[in-house]
């Protein structure tokens, strides 16, 4: 009697930890990809904030002379504190700073009424910091 042939159906090892190697090499440059795209997803919070409460503090002055009782409020914030420390007669500085729970404590973010926009970036390896402009993602400079 003649058997047949039989044949291996399976992978072997070193195919399979080819597959793996492969993997994980794509893993290593997709991961911090994503984080950074993550991050700066989360930082439009923060500049469409300060952009609507530039555009309350200015209707306000425009409409009573003065930048003081301008509402300081962002409806639906997840990700940033809103705060504006100075608002007086003919001043007014806004910020959102990051909140640490959601990931963001590193960035700090600020608004006046000459339309200076500043940003603070601490303790993340290759995001700048700028007197003059909202940095909004890793390298950028103004």
């Amino acid at each position: 009697m003649h058997r047949p042939l039989q044949r291996d159906t399976g992978f072997s090892l070193i195919e399979l930890m080819t597959v793996v190697a492969i993997v994980a090499v794509i893993a290593a440059f997709a991961l911090p990809a994503y984080q950074d795209y993550v991050l700066r997803g989360k930082i439009t919070e923060a500049t469409s904030g300060l952009s609507e409460l530039r555009l309350r503090a200015e209707k306000r002055f425009a409409d009573n002379r003065s930048y003081a009782g301008t509402a300081t409020t962002v409806t639906g914030a997840r990700y940033f504190a809103f705060t504006c420390p100075t608002l007086s007669a003919t001043a007014f500085t806004c910020q959102a700073a990051g909140i640490t729970a959601q990931g963001m404590g590193a960035f700090l973010y600020t608004i006046n009424q000459d339309n200076t926009k500043a940003s603070t970036i601490t303790g993340l390896s290759g995001w700048n910091s700028s007197g003059s402009c909202w940095i909004t993602k890793k390298g950028e400079t103004c």
